[in-house]
């Protein structure tokens, strides 16, 4: 629901400001260049550090697992409905960012705070929404900026070099804690520097896997528009995509992408030295071009030309995409692959196997069950312990481990099953000039990007709890921030992204309600700083 207000709340001011991410698009970079900036402006930050830090706060794992996720859902055309998310995004992004640095304070330490909260209090007058907001900020500072990104790094650590989850979730804590204590300027620093480097590094990459795949770039292009009417078709491992669920992943993996509507941006915005919020909006119209259209397309692409998406690959699986049907299903016979094609989208019902799994050296030794993981037919399923094969017993209900069963906790499964998220873009990579080489540029990727994201979350939590309760309490913030982003990295990731999907929402929609009440405010904002703009150029 939140997802279809926050895309007809762009398309609305798309309309309504007469498409500016178009008109003022070669406006917004002569901003970013430092054209018109002045020494005396009052703020801690330049409008390319805080495009920076707003993009470290963006590029992240939505660009890199939150794509692959997004198409292992909902197949090509789910890239689709990222990029129209986007385009009209750009302008979403303008108006909150114009709004909040227009109303942004000077706190107590001497440094500028700001975002939607501060126009809600300062504008609206509405306190019970601006903190409903700065509440909803510091849980999706978790939900978005903390435990979704070092899962995703150590997801992709361990599964390139084998590094065990908690030794990076401990090692890059400890560093995080370093960074964020330094407070805004020392993030900005940070940001924009790291940010630039390897966004190169990760479009010389994807670019690589591109030309290497040259032949299927136009089958791929095309297939995410092919797709739009009729759903994608079962296809290899993949088993089909619903029109409305192509939809919904795009749109939903692209908010939480770029963030536009969520009133996120607008914090690290509004530290900017410009006295025209404005221009300060034109700057952040750029964030969602640079964020989706360019850096999702591009691993879009890189998933969709090297056919990975419907290949099943072995892997260790998560217990969450674990299903465990009671029947036999062979995925060599159509008709039975249609079925449990029709299950995997809600639209049929198969009985779900409840009892003990019997389980001797590793191997399943129930007859009459099909598992099911990540959305295919699993296979060659192998259940460890550890890193020697299990002999015992695992209790099952309606399909699922019984999650209280003192097994669940120390056993694995694995085999060969499509894969998602940070795996499936890594396998992706692999495809290119660089070959097996290729799977290290995701890692790094994730860990530069993802880490950056953390870091610039910390900072939003940070001037949410400042504006609650003022400054002296941002410490514990830190503390219990840095103590969830180690326990995150060894957490299920399933249950990480759907805990992701419930911060958003709450964050979003409060800042939507504001900045629709304010809208006539926007355009009247806009037609003034241009009537300066011109005065001041003639």
């Amino acid at each position: 629901m939140v997802c279809f207000i926050a895309d007809r709340n762009r398309t609305l001011f798309t309309i309504y400001l007469r498409f500016p991410q178009v008109r003022f698009f070669r406006h917004a970079i002569h901003v970013l260049s430092g054209r018109y900036d002045k020494k005396e402006h009052v703020g801690d930050t330049s409008h390319f550090q805080a495009l920076t830090t707003a993009l470290s706060g963006t590029v992240g794992t939505g660009n890199i697992a939150g794509v692959a996720l997004a198409i292992h859902l909902g197949g090509p055309s789910a890239l689709f409905w990222m990029l129209m998310t986007a385009a009209v995004g750009m302008t979403t992004k303008m108006v909150e960012v114009t709004l909040s640095h227009k109303y942004r304070e000077q706190t107590e330490d001497g440094t500028i705070s700001g975002g939607p909260m501060y126009y809600m209090k300062n504008r609206l007058n509405m306190g019970w929404l601006a903190a409903m907001f700065a509440v909803a900020t510091i849980f999706s500072a978790f939900g978005t900026g903390c435990l979704p990104q070092i899962n995703s790094i150590a997801n992709a650590m361990f599964a390139t070099f084998g590094i065990k989850y908690y030794i990076t979730g401990a090692l890059l804590a400890v560093l995080l804690g370093l960074i964020v204590i330094g407070g805004i300027k020392r993030i900005a620093k940070v940001s924009e520097k790291l940010v630039p480097f390897m966004a190169v590094i990760y479009l010389v990459g994807g670019l690589s896997v591109l030309v290497y795949n040259y032949q299927n770039l136009v089958p791929a292009f095309l297939s995410i528009f092919s797709h739009l009417v009729s759903g994608t078709a079962v296809t290899g491992g993949f088993l089909g995509a619903t029109v409305a669920f192509a939809m919904n992943r795009g749109v939903n993996r692209g908010l939480f992408s770029n963030e536009a509507g969520q009133g996120s941006a607008p914090i690290a915005h509004a530290a900017a030295r410009t006295e025209e919020p404005v221009s300060e909006g034109m700057v952040a119209l750029l964030e969602p071009f640079i964020d989706t259209v360019i850096v999702c397309f591009i691993t879009g692409m890189v998933i969709l030309s090297s056919g990975v998406w419907h290949e099943k690959f072995e892997n260790k699986f998560q217990q969450a995409d674990l299903v465990v049907l009671a029947g036999v299903y062979d995925e060599s016979v159509p008709a039975e692959k249609e079925q449990v094609a029709a299950f995997v989208l809600g639209k049929e019902k198969l009985p779900l196997f409840s009892g003990e799994l019997i389980v001797e050296k590793g191997r399943i030794l129930n007859e009459g069950i099909t598992l099911l993981h990540a959305r295919s037919f699993a296979e060659n399923v192998w259940v460890t312990e550890g890193n020697t094969p299990y002999s015992g017993t695992v209790m099952m209900h309606e399909g699922q481990i019984e999650s209280s069963t003192l097994a669940a906790a120390r056993i694995a499964f694995t085999g060969e099953s499509l894969l998602h998220s940070a795996p499936l873009s890594t396998e992706a990579f692999k495809k290119g000039l660089l070959g097996d080489w290729g799977q290290y540029i995701i890692p790094f990727s994730l860990l530069f990007f993802a880490f950056t994201t953390s870091v610039a979350w910390a900072y939003y939590g940070d001037r949410a709890v400042t504006y609650l309760w003022g400054t002296r309490y941002r410490k514990y913030f830190h503390i219990v921030y840095v103590a969830g982003y180690f326990i995150a990295s060894f957490t299920d990731t399933t249950l990480i992204w759907a805990f992701s999907g419930i911060t958003v929402a709450l964050m979003t929609l409060p800042n939507l309600i504001g900045i629709l009440l304010l809208h006539k405010e926007v355009k009247t904002s806009i037609n003034e700083y241009w009537d300066r703009f011109h005065t001041r150029k003639g």
